[in-house]
């Protein structure tokens, strides 16, 4: 008896999209077990967000060719099923809804595409499917919890109405500390002046630099480990040392907000704030302990492009056991002509 060729290799892809830039990775996916990784390729450039919410025409522009890329590399010719996840999914992701299951559809081969917010493939790289609380810490801030009835979500209303104790939120109010040095009024650190005007040049131009532009969560946040510098610097600056305190103590509160009760809840950070160091990890470990006395801190098991790739993964298995919601978490089947796939 002759055998037929041997059957493709089914392939995944997982994309990461937030304020530091946009992350695309390929695996392999069998019957059971986790994806195995083929590649990825990463940009530092944000999609940009417009009146219409995140640019959808932008990301699929860098999408699809870094995918038929990395596809090209592995042998392969399509996906099974895609995982993207973008910050600021909840609230300005109705043109990433209505346009990527398609374009995935037609430019990859794609079936089934779940679309999540970045804080939901965080969580799922950090914890999988156990109970307790992921905040997703970097330009902006929003904390997610998992119970038995559903996600629990607090923050992550952009760097105007919340975000608090994010990057962008501690760099904004360490150049408002600048300024208020710079006027000579009350509040206002001389070393932190001293380092926003090495970074960005005189003072009095920052409005000018901030205000027009697009990115601008992004700008302030590179500004953030200025103020960790200025607080771990003998003698630290103690209006950049109360900074983060209160960065701290906003992210506890957030994260309170959405941990289940019990023992058995863990809370995980994960995002590129923790990078700043002991002066903002030690006063959160304080305020953390203090909020929630019965959950276990555990570092992340992965990372959020790791997580797009795990979910991406039970969707082409058709074994997705989370529960979707809308903005959070939605799975769009290309035979339903991209819409939320049934039951899903």
């Amino acid at each position: 008896m002759t055998e037929g060729p041997p059957a493709e290799p089914r392939f995944v892809l997982g994309v990461d999209s937030g304020g530091s830039g946009l992350r695309v990775a390929l695996a392999r996916v069998t019957s059971s077990g986790p994806p195995e990784p083929c590649g990825s390729v990463a940009s530092g450039e944000p999609v940009p967000t417009g009146s219409a919410g995140i640019d959808a025409g932008r990301l699929i522009a860098r999408l699809l060719p870094a995918a038929r890329e990395l596809l090209a590399k592995a042998d392969g010719t399509r996906v099974a099923a895609a995982c993207v996840g973008a910050a600021g999914m909840v609230t300005l992701g109705g043109r990433l809804r209505a346009e990527l299951p398609g374009a995935l559809a037609d430019g990859l081969g794609a079936r089934r595409t779940a679309l999540a917010a970045d804080v939901v493939t965080g969580y799922v790289g950090a914890l999988g499917e156990h109970p307790g609380a992921v905040v997703a810490a970097g330009t902006g801030l929003i904390a997610l919890g998992l119970d038995g009835r559903g996600w629990r979500r607090a923050d992550g209303w952009g760097h105007l109405l919340g975000d608090c104790g994010g990057g962008s939120w501690i760099g904004r109010v360490g150049l408002e500390a600048a300024l208020r040095a710079h006027d000579g009024r009350a509040g206002g650190s001389a070393a932190l002046l001293a380092a926003a005007e090495a970074l960005f040049g005189p003072a009095p131009g920052l409005p000018g630099l901030v205000y027009p532009r697009s990115d601008r969560p992004a700008w302030l946040a590179s500004f953030a480990p200025e103020v960790a510098r200025c607080a771990a610097t003998e003698p630290a600056d103690p209006v950049a040392a109360a900074i983060l305190r209160e960065a701290a103590r906003e992210i506890a509160i957030t994260t309170a907000a959405v941990c289940p009760p019990g023992p058995s809840a863990q809370v995980a950070l994960t995002g590129g704030l923790p990078r700043l160091g002991e002066p903002l990890l030690r006063p959160l470990r304080e305020e953390l302990a203090a909020r929630l006395p019965g959950a276990t801190i555990v570092p992340a098991a992965g990372d959020p492009l790791e997580g797009a790739l795990s979910l991406a993964a039970q969707v082409a298995r058709g074994s997705l056991g989370l529960p979707t919601e809308p903005g959070l978490l939605s799975v769009h089947d290309a035979s339903e002509g991209g819409g939320p796939a049934g039951a899903r």
